[in-house]
C-alpha cells in the first residue's frame, strides 16, 4: 500500500474515532512530514485525497481543518470506513495474514445463493487469519467470484485484498450488507485467534457489492470479542 493511501487512512480513522473533532485543525503539513517520516508531496497526496472525500477543508495561511459533518455526512463516513479492510482500518500497524486455505473451487449453494451465481460457477476460497501487530485478531473466510475478481495471488490474500480490488484492477467497492451476531468459538478458532476454549467471538457475515451493482464478496469474519467494534449511525426523521 503506498505511504499516501496509508497516512490518509490513518488521519481518516482518527477522524472517524473522535480523535480529531469538527473544526480542529489537523497537525501542519511539515509535522505530518516528520511523524510519518513521508515528503511533502506525499503528505499532501494525502491530505488531497481527505478534502475530495469531505473530510477536511485547506484554509490559505491557516493550515488544514477536520469539516465540521452534518448527520449525513457522518453516516456516510462511518459507513464507508467499516468497508477499508483490516489494512485500512489499522493504518501505520503491522498487519498480515496466516493463510489456512486458498484455492479455486466450484461456489457452494449458500455462496451461489449469497453472491447471486450459477451453481457450477468457480470461486476464491480463502480462508486466512489476520495479524495486528503480531496479535490474531480476526479469522475470515471468503468466497469471490473469479471471473469479477481475476488474477488473485497468494501475495495479495497476505496483504489487502480491497487493496488489490481497487487499485490493481480499478473497480469501486460500493456497499455491503452485514449481519453480525455473538457465540462462543470453537476450539479451532480459540486456538488460532488466541483464545480460551469457550471465549465469545464476534460473527459477521457480509456480502459485499461493487459500483456495479455486482456482490464481489461472501464472507464471515469471526473476531476476538476484545478486537472488535461496530460503529452505527442512527438518525431520527
Amino acid at each position: 500500500m503506498q505511504k499516501y493511501v496509508v497516512i490518509s487512512n490513518d488521519i481518516r480513522n482518527k477522524i472517524v474515532k473522535g480523535e480529531y473533532v469538527a473544526n480542529q485543525q489537523i497537525p501542519f503539513e511539515k509535522d505530518m512530514c516528520i511523524h510519518y517520516n513521508a515528503s511533502k508531496m506525499t503528505v499532501k497526496k494525502a491530505l488531497d485525497i481527505l478534502v475530495a472525500e469531505g473530510l477536511v477543508i485547506k484554509r490559505r495561511g491557516s493550515g488544514t481543518f477536520v469539516k465540521d459533518l452534518n448527520l449525513e455526512e457522518i453516516e456516510r463516513v462511518t459507513m464507508a470506513n467499516q468497508f477499508r479492510g483490516t489494512t485500512a482500518l489499522n493504518a501505520g500497524k503491522k498487519v498480515r495474514s496466516k493463510i489456512l486455505n486458498f484455492s479455486i473451487v466450484k461456489v457452494p449453494e449458500e455462496a451461489a445463493k449469497k453472491l447471486n451465481i450459477s451453481l457450477g460457477s468457480f470461486v476464491y476460497d480463502i480462508y486466512r487469519v489476520r495479524y495486528v501487530e503480531d496479535e490474531p485478531t480476526v479469522m475470515e473466510k471468503i468466497y469471490m467470484p473469479i471471473d469479477l475478481i481475476p488474477n488473485i495471488k497468494e501475495k495479495n490474500i497476505s496483504g489487502s485484498i480491497y487493496d488489490y480490488i481497487e487499485k490493481d484492477l480499478h473497480l469501486k467497492i460500493q456497499s455491503a450488507h452485514r449481519t453480525v451476531s455473538v457465540r462462543k468459538a470453537t476450539d479451532f478458532e480459540a486456538d488460532e485467534l488466541g483464545l480460551e476454549k469457550g471465549d465469545p467471538v464476534a460473527v459477521a457475515e457480509q456480502i459485499g457489492y461493487l459500483d456495479t451493482g455486482n456482490a464481489f464478496e461472501f464472507s464471515t469474519s469471526v473476531h476476538r470479542y476484545d478486537k472488535f467494534a461496530v460503529e452505527i449511525v442512527l438518525t431520527r426523521n
